[in-house]
């Protein structure tokens, strides 16, 4: 516990503004109730403030709603003995938490109700952020006072807690505060008319509108079940002007990937080709917990994962990230697209393993399967069939409500007498609704023979993208073409279809070429234009590997190119720019080669997502793995971009050896740019076929990446080191 500079001395049993609720003892837990005046019905004055529950009722503060997705409370609310330390663990919280934003009478419908699933606590005060699941939009936030109050100013501050006569009232109260003085972190005040009691710990204190400090301690005189010989209202508040960096630092972070909710970013490395239990190409998914918390396996021969370890399955094959249940926890999604189902061979299916305190699977429910004629909605009532491969492609994620959403891909689905046309399923709220190019919705294309819709999916906040790089257009096979979806639903509960694109399109330069494979690669991310408030728009990559480049009047044959796209915030796209590499008169890095590849794998970051974007906070990592560099064909290379700045003034070249940190030299067949993944912080960058037999993963720091970057150390992970097992076939195939 913080020690008290004050004039007056508060008794020990005193210094406690949390609540338990329930007959327990309160004497040693925080949280802090008002004594003073309810709050009507129809008053929004205070709205920002929230009622935070933790566990079954075993404790209650009051918080301020400082951004549509943050509230910022009491440290001593989520310390395990706050009358010994105010020490919280970042990340999830320990026990289930919630709490009610914007509603002055707790039995009314007002404001919003949300989980809390993330801590950010400060260390040197009484103070934490705490995420909510989801955004609250129909309540304005409160802003931070820059300036502490002076000595003698009154405050205003409210809360949910006791009152005079109530141990858990419904009603929002306010009282009033004086400031006696104040210190670095705090300032001790005196209630003018009314005295912080239990369950108001973290409850806003305001002056002039603006957010000054946060409900701390209490002598609790007047409030209910306090001995009355107990009369002094002092009490001390935690000091928040100040903050406000620090406030915007954490909110405009990026998310990462948290299995078990530490706080410590973690990852996934797929070797989707392993062998498990003498199953050739099983596959597995290996993890590192941050803060060398250690490593897993994750495999089918766990009993709590869907199946069993056979040849050929190819667990892993596609992965992605999203806490799907909404707990605070990273999920894991995992895609088996050669998971043979009663008798049909590569049928295919998905899992999303759940993340808990102790890691993946260590919750009580460890698990959600999904499985063609099993489940709900449209998975339940379509029909597995050989060949699906359903998983083959996945992406998740959540909306801009906060939603979350997966869209699984089976490219060789057959759809009608359409074989291998590919379908879709978009899965949400314990539903799930297909989508395919013969639907009456609009979706662009036709469902024909090959078309392999669903091999490559991309998605944000806003929309998602559905690659068919097997579409026919006009007589062109195998050119390619792209469907756009937006997360609002339609009557039928099925995302609306916004459009599409192809080579064809007036609006794309180029031509529709057989073997481009328009659409074979996708990466999405939502960013905020000068005219948004938030991040409404997207930015769109399309890899086209097989594309044909003109050099010097000479084809180079399957060099490739990446397409980028806009997608406004209504919907609307326009085609920005193409990119290729150089062809010697230009400021682009490299030439365009025969079998380059360019863009079979991709991935993009906004690394400033709550920021209206720049060209340097939107990037694009290019995956070129057939380059080949020197004399070693298919060495491989990744180029990055801005996706907003033009291309020859924004790109960097990463080849194996050239300082950026892919140590070794570029080697024949190794296929450098194969597997990326952009976060926050990193570029994944997987080499599953070298530089050694079993495969090996590098992590970049984002600075290695662009031009200009600060260069920082990149880490390596390879079986056998790190705690990793000396096992491998592919590992590295995909990382998230």
């Amino acid at each position: 516990m913080h020690s008290l500079r004050s004039s007056r001395r508060l008794r020990p049993a005193a210094l406690v503004v949390a609540s338990a609720a329930g007959s327990l003892a309160l004497s040693a837990l925080p949280a802090a109730a008002l004594t003073g005046t309810p709050v009507s019905d129809a008053d929004t004055t205070y709205a920002y403030t929230a009622q935070v529950i933790v566990g079954d009722h075993d404790r209650g503060c009051s918080a301020a709603l400082v951004d549509a997705e943050w509230l910022l409370t009491a440290a001593s609310c989520f310390a395990a003995d706050p009358a010994a330390s105010l020490d919280v663990p970042a990340g999830a919280p320990k026990k289930p938490t919630t709490a009610v934003i914007g509603r002055a009478d707790l039995s009314g419908s007002q404001g919003a109700e949300r989980r809390v699933v993330e801590l950010v606590p400060r260390t040197d005060r009484d103070v934490v952020l705490a995420r909510l699941n989801r955004p609250v939009t129909n309540v304005t936030p409160i802003a931070l006072a820059t300036s502490a109050a002076a000595a003698g100013a009154e405050l205003t501050f409210t809360g949910y807690g006791r009152t005079k006569t109530e141990w858990a009232p419904l009603k929002l109260h306010t009282g009033t505060y004086t400031v006696n003085s104040t210190a670095t972190t705090s300032a001790d005040v005196t209630g003018k008319d009314a005295a912080a009691c239990m369950g108001d710990a973290g409850g806003p204190v305001v002056a002039a509108g603006k957010l000054v400090g946060l409900g701390s301690r209490s002598s609790q005189g007047g409030c209910y079940g306090i001995d009355e010989t107990q009369t002094s209202t002092a009490g001390v508040i935690s000091r928040v002007d100040g903050l406000a960096s620090w406030v915007k630092s954490e909110t405009d972070a990026t998310a990462i990937t948290d299995f078990n909710g530490d706080g410590v970013e973690d990852i996934a490395i797929a070797d989707a080709k392993a062998s498990v239990a003498g199953g050739a190409g099983a596959g597995l998914v290996r993890l590192v917990y941050g803060g060398g918390k250690g490593t897993a396996q994750i495999d089918q021969e766990l009993d709590w994962v869907a199946g069993g370890a056979e040849a050929g399955d190819g667990f892993g094959s596609a992965i992605d990230t999203v806490d799907h249940n909404e707990d605070g926890y990273t999920d894991l999604v995992v895609g088996t697209p050669g998971e043979d189902l009663d008798g049909k061979a590569d049928t295919g299916m998905v899992d999303v393993l759940y993340g808990a305190a102790g890691g993946l699977g260590t919750g009580s429910v460890k698990a959600e399967h999904f499985e063609q004629g099993t489940g709900t909605g449209a998975i339940k009532e379509a029909v597995g069939e050989a060949g699906d491969r359903m998983g083959q492609a996945l992406a998740a994620g959540t909306t801009r409500a906060g939603r979350p959403w997966l869209v699984i891909g089976s490219p060789g689905e057959d759809v009608g007498d359409a074989k291998d046309a590919g379908s879709a399923f978009y899965v949400y709220d314990n539903t799930s609704k297909a989508l395919h190019q013969d639907l009456p919705t609009d979706v662009p294309g036709v469902a024909e023979t090959d078309d392999r819709f669903g091999s490559a999916i991309s998605g944000d906040r806003n929309y998602f993208a559905i690659g068919a790089p097997g579409e026919t257009v006009g007589s062109a096979a195998d050119s390619g073409t792209v469907a756009l979806f937006s997360h609002t639903l339609d009557a039928d509960g099925r995302p609306d279809s916004i459009g599409g694109m192809d080579q064809s399109n007036d609006a794309v330069t180029g031509a529709a070429e057989a073997d481009d494979e328009f659409g074979a690669a996708l990466a999405m991310t939502a960013y905020r234009t000068s005219s948004t408030a938030t991040a409404d728009a997207s930015m769109l990559a399309i890899g086209s590997p097989g594309e044909t480049s003109d050099v010097d009047g000479s084809d180079r044959v399957g060099a490739g190119r990446v397409v980028l796209v806009q997608i406004d915030a209504k919907g609307a796209w326009s085609y920005v720019r193409e990119l290729r590499q150089g062809d010697g008169t230009d400021t682009v890095v490299g030439t365009s080669e025969t079998g380059d590849r360019m863009g079979e794998s991709l991935t993009a970051i906004n690394t400033a997502p709550r920021q209206v974007a720049t060209a340097a906070t939107l990037k694009v990592a290019v995956g070129t793995p057939g380059e080949a560099v020197g004399s070693a064909t298919k060495a491989g290379a990744i180029h990055t971009f801005s996706l907003l700045g033009a291309a020859g003034d924004n790109d960097l070249w990463i080849e194996a050896g050239d300082g950026d940190g892919i140590p070794g030299t570029p080697t024949a067949n190794h296929r450098l740019g194969q597997s990326i993944h952009y976060t926050g912080t990193k570029l994944y960058a997987g080499l599953p076929y070298g530089p050694v037999a079993t495969g090996v993963l590098y992590a970049l720091p984002i600075g290695n990446t662009y031009p200009g970057g600060t260069s920082g150390t990149v880490t390596t992970y390879k079986p056998g080191t790190g705690g990793l097992p000396a096992a491998g076939t592919e590992f590295g195939s995909a990382a998230r």
